[in-house]
């Protein structure tokens, strides 16, 4: 798998769109810090990290509803591994006038759009959420 956090974004949007309450993938680091994002800022309820019978540790994503509609209308990812975004504190764009959020990896840590601006950190722009 070339791209871990697009396969992750890619899960989530299907299962979205078959109405499923949970979904499913490996564990990484980096996956569960963006999931930490995701429910910070209420996208997603949670979720915890499982361990299979064959040894692979995975993670279980509970995914949030409103009324039956997903309540993460779209979830795009910005930066690929062929072409990586990387944006000064100034240039992090807000998504749909503040109504979405951008999730940064920054040399802090990961962390929101908003969060990136009040530590006054750039960093690559994994993706965006709204």
């Amino acid at each position: 798998m070339n791209d871990p956090i697009g396969d992750m974004l890619t899960r989530i949007r299907n299962a979205q769109m078959r109405g499923k309450s949970t979904v499913s993938t490996p564990a990484s680091k980096l996956r569960a810090w963006v999931l930490d994002v995701l429910a910070d800022e209420g996208y997603i309820r949670g979720y915890e990290k499982t361990s299979s019978s064959d040894g692979h540790s995975a993670i279980e994503i509970s995914l949030k509803y409103f009324d039956g509609v997903p309540v993460i209308k779209e979830l795009k990812r910005i930066s690929k591994p062929g072409r990586r975004v990387y944006l000064g504190v100034k240039d992090i764009p807000q998504v749909r006038q503040g109504l979405g959020v951008s999730i940064v990896s920054t040399p802090q840590g990961v962390m929101s759009d908003a969060s990136a601006r009040a530590k006054n950190v750039g960093g690559e722009v994994i993706c965006t959420v709204f």
